[in-house]
This record gives C-alpha cells, structure tokens and sequence, in this order.
C-alpha cells in the first residue's frame, strides 16, 4: 500500500493525482499548495492528510483556522515543502509544484530516502546532476510523471543494454500556434496562448507549450533521467497527442507508447510501478481518431526551443539559466508586460549573456536562477 505526499495537490497535476489516488484507494500523508487554500482545505478534510502545506506564510495562517478542528498540521514556506517531502509515514513523493520551487523538495525527498514521481521538470533542468546524484547515492527510483518522459520510460522497459538505445523522440502538439510564422506572431494575445488544441493545464505550462519551451524544457530532462546527449534526443510535432513519444533502437525498429491525451495514465504508472491497475482514463480507440500526422518542429520561429537545446549542449549552469529566465518571462507576459516573441528573446539573451559556470551546490542553481530573473527584468525596465 503507497502513502504519498504530494506537492501541488491543488493544480492540474495534483487534483488528477487524487482521482487516481481515489481509484487505488491509497493513503495521502501529505498535500500542498501554493495559495489555493479553498480547495486544499476541502482536500485535507476528505484524505485527512497528516500534514498541509500552503507556500504562501498569510494564507497558511488562514487554513489553520480553517482547519483547526481537524488532526492535520499546517505549516508554509519552502521549510514546510520540505517536511513534507521528508515526512516519515510517506514511502513516495510526488512533485508537482511549477517552478524552481520543486528543487529543494526533491533532493530533500531523495536525502529522506523516498521514492520520487517526478512532475515537476524545473527540477531536473535547473538542478541537473545535484538531483541525480541525490538519488543515485541513496538508492531510490526517480519515476517521470510527464506524459512525454514516461513514455520513454515504458519504452525502455525490458531493455536488454543501454547500448542498443539509439534515439529518443519526443512527440510536442504544437501547441496553439503550430504553423505559424514569425510575423504572425507579434501580436497574439496572452488569451490565445492559453487556448491549448489538447491538454488542460496550468497557465504557466499552457504558455510554455505556446512558445515551445515546454519541449525544451522535456528535452533536457529527457537527456538527464536518461543519460543520454541532446544529439541524440529528436522532436517530432504530433498534432493529435495520442503517441507521447517514441524510442528508436540501434536495429532502427522504433517503440511507440499510445493513449489518450489524459495525464492521468502517467500518473497512475508512476505510483503503481512496476505494476498495471485499471484506470480511470477511456480506452484509446484508434479507428476513431483515424489518423495520425508527423512534422518537424519550427526551431527558427520557437526561439525558447533553441535555447533550451543550446543550453543543454552548454551544460553547468546554463540550463538553471534558461529556465529562471523563461519563468520571469513567462510572468511578465501573463501579466501583460512583455510581448509573446519577446520571451524567447529573453531566453536566448540570457543564456547568450551571463557568464555559465559549474555548480557546487544547490545555492550555485538558486544564483544562477537569480542572475537569470535579473537579466530579464532589466532588459525589460523591470
């Protein structure tokens, strides 16, 4: 029987994760939220959770009234992530917070000995071999929880030697703006970035899938829960989101792992993993769907793209650098203070501009976060 914690219980992620947890019929030691204390207050009174965790220190204070007359503990800031990812009934974490604010909990997570479900990418992106040597040196598994990577993941099971890998494919839909060019792109609306043709999710993800830096962001985790080089990481643009990505072997035979686009399946193998239980997702039903399509992905027009394939080729801290910029951008331009195609410009002038180097320590990826925050906001008027 897995007890889990789950950070970000309260977004897109997170209330799936419940459904699915709801279906298992699993115990939650521990849910957190950054401030949506509406619903993490009706979370902890249905799973009866040992302990909440609101980032937000005000809000935190408003859910302990809330939520005095329950056994559960509340408590805020990045110190309560990390209980919360330490939490001793706990045997699996599962990180779906947006944002660098996943790293500490993860190598926390992973210093406390926890099996870690992985949906949180920033994580691997900016923190890189800290992260993987946090889980290599106290034996636990670091399981994908995004669609594309946990294809890969079912992939390559069975596998006989890494040696026969030759390839990774990760399928991207496009995003709302497949197709479109440059000059077409001036003057979309935050609005229209925020319409996605499949996924339901986040704003911030939902943006990043407009600009594409999801996918750069996927390719740099891919390499790194993978071990593999971004030469050898390809995208392929697959409009219907039915195949989540795709494994080429050196025999060029190539494994595909399908389904409908519902989170939920990912989900769901990560908890329960090595094993299969039923779901609560449909069953995919091909001759319905009747067709799918392939094309190469536009690296001249999706700016963030590029960057985020330079700045794996980079390595260090360019990487943390890429991702801190995007994230100050991608505010900025959901605050409407910013342009759509100027986000990939602060990106790539980020990771063009400020000096790479090795990091040590985590306090070396939060500098380089920093470092990349301030470029964008004074290139920008702040």
């Amino acid at each position: 029987m897995k007890n889990i914690a789950i950070l970000g219980s309260t977004g897109s992620i997170g209330t799936q994760t419940l459904d699915v947890v709801d279906k298992l019929d699993l115990k939650v030691s521990a849910l957190t939220a950054a401030n949506n204390i509406t619903l993490l207050e009706q979370q902890v009174r249905k799973y009866k959770p040992a302990l909440a965790v609101v980032f937000n220190e005000e809000k935190a204070k408003e859910l302990q009234i809330a939520v005095a007359d329950t056994a559960t503990k509340v408590r805020s800031g990045m110190d309560g992530l990390v209980e919360a990812a330490q939490l001793p009934q706990a045997n699996l974490v599962l990180n779906s917070v947006v944002g660098m604010v996943g790293l500490q909990p993860t190598i926390a997570a992973a210093q406390a000995k926890k099996d870690i479900a992985l949906a949180n990418k920033e994580t691997l992106v900016a923190g890189g071999d800290l992260v993987t040597d946090a889980v290599r040196a106290n034996n636990v598994r670091l399981l994908p929880v995004d669609s594309e990577h946990s294809a890969i993941f079912q992939c390559l099971q069975g596998m006989p030697d890494k040696k026969v890998l030759k390839k990774l494919i990760l399928t991207a839909s496009g995003g709302p703006f497949f197709g479109k060019t440059t000059e077409e792109l001036r003057g979309v609306t935050v609005e229209q970035a925020l319409r996605h043709p499949n996924w339901s999710m986040g704003a911030k993800i939902t943006i990043d899938s407009a600009t594409m830096m999801n996918k750069g962001l996927e390719i740099i985790e891919a390499g790194r829960l993978f071990d593999v080089s971004g030469d050898d990481i390809d995208v392929v643009v697959h409009r219907e989101s039915i195949i989540h990505s795709l494994v080429e072997f050196t025999d060029n035979s190539v494994l595909a792992q399908l389904g409908v686009p519902d989170m939920r399946i990912p989900i769901q193998y990560a908890i329960t993993y090595p094993m299969r239980y039923p779901s609560p997702v449909a069953e995919l039903d091909l001759a319905q769907i009747g067709k799918l399509s392939f094309f190469e992905p536009d690296y001249d027009t999706f700016t963030c793209l590029r960057a985020c394939k330079k700045a794996f080729a980079m390595g260090g801290a360019a990487t943390a650098i890429a991702n801190g910029a995007n994230e100050e951008a991608n505010a900025l331009f959901r605050r409407g203070k910013i342009k759509f195609l100027e986000i990939g410009e602060l990106v790539m002038g980020a990771v063009d501009s400020i000096p790479n180097f090795s990091p040590a320590c985590v306090q070396d990826i939060l500098d380089a976060d920093r470092q990349a925050r301030a470029f964008v906001t004074e290139h920008v008027g702040g």
